[in-house]
């Protein structure tokens, strides 16, 4: 392969990736945990809670596309495997299905995460003066900060 010639250098583009791992990770494990309750919600607000996590799971689908792309974008190898978003997330699995309300709650504790992670990888971002990864992260940002909202709101 050809040298990556972006105007970052490879140190900061290896310590970007390592953040953005945790964010795949993060991410993934994310959209697997709304749509196994998207399948499995049950209750009186069984369709609203069933098209929320569709949605929820449909935007992450794409968010860890573009996570991953950039990460190979930077020239380090993504992470691709259950064992690897593991041991890289934040987040971690639920045992059993949860009630509805309790799952409206994992999955808030779960975007609030992700906001963390974030603001770890845009501060590496900043560092780096990687643009690209800053409005990658910060678009991510604003997107779970809305979802987290919307999930307190449900909780009320």
């Amino acid at each position: 392969m050809s040298n990556i010639d972006i105007g970052i250098n490879k140190e900061d583009r290896n310590a970007v990736a390592e953040g953005l791992k945790v964010l795949l990770a993060d991410s993934y494990t994310l959209y697997l945990q709304t749509h196994n309750f998207h399948w499995n919600v049950t209750g009186p607000q069984f369709r609203d809670l069933h098209m929320m996590f569709e949605e929820h799971y449909t935007d992450l689908a794409v968010a860890v596309d573009d996570i991953a792309e950039r990460i190979r974008t930077l020239g380090v190898v993504a992470p691709g495997t259950y064992k690897a978003f593991s041991q890289l997330s934040s987040i971690k699995e639920v045992d059993g299905v949860p009630e509805s309300l309790e799952m409206v709650k994992l999955l808030q504790q779960g975007h609030e995460s992700v906001i963390k992670t974030c603001r770890d990888v845009l501060k590496l971002a900043q560092d780096a003066d990687d643009e690209s990864t800053i409005a990658l992260v910060g678009d991510r940002m604003r997107v779970h900060e809305k979802t987290a909202w919307m999930l307190r709101a449900t909780l009320k």
